[in-house]
């Protein structure tokens, strides 16, 4: 299979799963498993509202736990399915497959090497979770695994599913000191089989410890769209940085040379947890077949996100998920969950 025949799908494009994780207490919400793990339940059952969710849980014990969740929540069973594999942590955006796809429905399984964001935290079973989980037969046997043996996260980049990349400089940067913005480009479009990437140079919050994770900041909308993380007060400590990420989002073009259309997301109140600021980001939704989650923290400005949200991704359904306890880990919705294009699965 040549790369000249490989894209990376838009995140909107037909769907055969979603990929979660289930929090236990070997990992880093065992403080507060129980409310996270409500979490985890009404966001899965939202998925399979929609199509089918695939719950990695390390062992059976693990298993009956989420079940008796799910069955609280309503979820449906027949769209949930459990593998047991072993992981450090349940942030499968970035430990997860990034799935190229070619014009005849074949398919390459991209497994970068995961670093816990950087060396932040131990990862060498996060690292391995894509071997893993071809190894018990989730993917379609001619589904080709290619390991690059190059730190990316799958939140570190958005596709148009045309051949664009978007990404932020800083978490790049961070990943890669050694390289430059041209051999970190020459890299993406190598093996994402890009044409092109537009890169950000602001944009980040307080709370965020992936180095500003594109999925944090601005998202590809169908049409030529971006909607992105705006802060509309002034005496917000991210008003500048975010004002000057909005400024470079007017000043990129298609690659038909045309401005983008952009969508403004609100700006949360500060969510503070024992005097640290959480990283609240509307910007880190999931796009599923037929709707669109939206992370929601209790805010005044949670409808308004919704709203913004649907104008830009026209005939889905946005449901809001409750996700205040997943920002206490750093992270959202976006974070905990990857997308699998339709025909990849077993």
């Amino acid at each position: 299979m040549t790369n000249a025949n490989l894209r990376l799908p838009a995140e909107w494009e037909p769907q055969a799963a979603v990929l979660l994780a289930w929090p236990h207490r070997d990992t880093d919400w065992a403080a507060r498993l129980d409310t996270v793990e409500d979490t985890y339940a009404v966001l899965t059952a939202a998925i399979a509202r929609f199509e089918n969710a695939i719950v990695c849980v390390p062992d059976a014990a693990v298993r009956e736990r989420a079940q008796s969740k799910l069955q609280a929540s309503r979820a449906d069973p027949a769209r949930v399915r459990f593998v047991e594999i072993p992981y450090d942590d349940t942030w499968l955006r970035d430990s997860g497959p990034i799935t190229l796809r070619d014009d005849r429905g074949r398919f390459v399984l991209a497994d970068f090497r995961f670093t816990g964001w950087g060396g932040k935290f131990e990862a060498s079973r996060d690292d391995a979770l894509v071997a893993g989980l071809i190894e018990r037969g989730l993917f379609r046997p001619d589904a080709q695994h290619r390991r690059v043996d190059w730190a990316l996260e799958g939140g570190a980049i958005e596709s148009d599913g045309r051949g664009t990349i978007l990404t932020s400089w800083r978490c790049l940067h961070q990943r890669h000191p050694d390289q430059s913005r041209e051999q970190i480009e020459h890299m993406l479009c190598a093996v994402l089989s890009a044409s092109r990437v537009l890169w950000l140079d602001h944009g980040c919050l307080q709370g965020d410890d992936t180095d500003a994770h594109i999925d944090t900041l601005a998202r590809f909308a169908p049409d030529d769209a971006i909607v992105y993380q705006a802060c509309s007060d002034p005496d917000d400590a991210h008003y500048e940085e975010l004002a000057a990420m909005r400024s470079e989002l007017e000043a990129l073009r298609t690659a038909d040379g045309k401005p983008y259309r952009l969508f403004p997301l609100p700006w949360p109140r500060p969510i503070l947890d024992e005097g640290r600021r959480l990283a609240a980001s509307y910007a880190n939704y999931l796009i599923v077949n037929g709707a669109v989650l939206l992370p929601a923290y209790g805010d005044k400005a949670d409808d308004a996100a919704a709203q913004t949200v649907a104008i830009a991704h026209p005939h889905r359904e946005v449901v809001q998920i409750p996700c205040r306890p997943l920002i206490w880990q750093n992270g959202s919705l976006h974070c905990v969950t990857m997308q699998l294009p339709a025909g990849v699965l077993a």
